[in-house]
């Protein structure tokens, strides 16, 4: 059985992705006023979980090579994610709007 690993060209775009989301992420986080702390709009905490959500997605598909595994491992890993992710979001709704 032959695997097929990522070649060294992926994993550096992919790490280049991943950085520019996350300065994305830091960027979208920024206070308006250097002495008060305000919550993210329901926009930027959209973004920024969907940004993660991406990331996460290809830290397991590139970097944990789970692209080559069968449809119930990535199905499976896919699911935990978005259900955490919607479990985030979800508290960040009945945090701030209720």
């Amino acid at each position: 059985m032959t695997e097929k690993l990522p070649g060294t060209r992926r994993l550096v775009l992919t790490w280049l992705i991943l950085m520019m989301l996350t300065l994305l992420s830091m960027m979208s986080a920024q206070l308006t006023n250097v002495t008060t702390w305000l919550p993210l709009p329901l926009w930027g905490a959209g973004l920024i979980l969907a940004s993660t959500g991406f990331k996460v997605h290809q830290i397991l598909m590139v970097y944990l090579n789970l692209r080559v595994s069968s449809d119930g491992w990535k199905g499976g890993f896919l699911c935990l994610l978005a259900i955490t992710l919607l479990l985030i979001f979800s508290g960040y709704i009945a945090a701030n709007y209720y």
